[in-house]
């Protein structure tokens, strides 16, 4: 199976194609990858996999060097799908030299949680994400939800964009102790893979409570049960009504609960719908 490295090669290769979608991936590939590009395929005529750990979102540079890259896996786990397109650049595929990331103005989705804890991270989001819509045109963009945040990120990045593209958010995909995939997952050891268990747990404990306690309460307990839980450092635990944060109908009165922690030296983050 073929990764192309230059996007101008694959953008001859969609000149009669009639429905494209596009799966954003940084590689190091599970099934909650998988899960999108299944989806995708059904969906679409043909689709763009991108595969490339993105410098510009990155806080730290040693963040950068330690994220997993498996390229020779990755592209084994894709020979199943038959209508794809992997596109596997290298930086300067991407950005010209010395390009810095723009500067987005979206609002209050900036001011907290990822946006907060990671200064100029959804800038670097934002700038990928539009380079890989005007490269491929897609018309339809799938993302998980475990990066719920990001998916109204994108949301928004495409109104003001004004493109004609459906940005499709799909259901996280766990474990079977619960445990949102991720490609970090693969840097826990088995206690503190025990300990990454009780993230699902929190967030769960929070939905039951919702209906008879205020946030403030809720965010109380999640913190105090947080500190008993072994090499768990909470960075934030949050329950948000999205429609107070953006004016998009699909979200009218969903309220989700989100959490980010770190185990041992990973981050995890995680979210559902309450």
């Amino acid at each position: 199976m073929r990764a192309y490295t230059s996007y101008k090669d694959i953008v001859k290769l969609l000149n009669k194609v009639n429905s494209i979608g596009l799966v954003p991936t940084m590689g190091s590939l599970h099934d909650g990858h998988l899960s999108l590009i299944k989806r995708a395929s059904i969906e679409n005529e043909k689709v763009i996999i991108s595969i490339y750990v993105n410098p510009k979102q990155f806080n730290n540079t040693s963040e950068l060097k330690k994220y997993p890259r498996d390229i020779k896996n990755d592209l084994k786990m894709l020979k199943t799908f038959n209508n794809i397109i992997i596109y596997a650049p290298n930086d300067s595929d991407v950005y010209e030299k010395g390009e810095i990331i723009k500067k987005y103005e979206f609002g209050q989705i900036l001011k907290i949680m990822e946006g907060k804890q990671r200064p100029g991270h959804f800038d670097g989001v934002a700038t990928i994400i539009e380079k890989l819509l005007k490269m491929f045109k897609p018309n339809n963009a799938y993302f998980g939800e475990k990066d719920f945040q990001q998916i109204l990120l994108v949301k928004i990045l495409v109104k003001e964009l004004k493109l004609d593209l459906n940005v499709i958010s799909c259901q996280t995909i766990r474990e079977s102790d619960g445990l949102a995939m991720s490609s970090r997952n693969k840097f826990l050891n088995k206690y503190e893979r025990k300990s990454a268990s009780q993230l699902i747990i929190l967030l769960t404990k929070a939905k039951k409570m919702y209906n008879t306690s205020s946030s403030e309460a809720i965010r109380d307990i999640i913190f105090k049960d947080a500190m008993s839980i072994d090499n768990f450092q909470l960075e934030y635990f949050e329950i948000l009504n999205i429609s107070n944060l953006l004016n998009f109908f699909e979200y009218k009165n969903e309220i989700r609960a989100f959490i980010a922690c770190k185990i041992g030296n990973t981050r995890l983050i995680d979210n559902i719908r309450i």
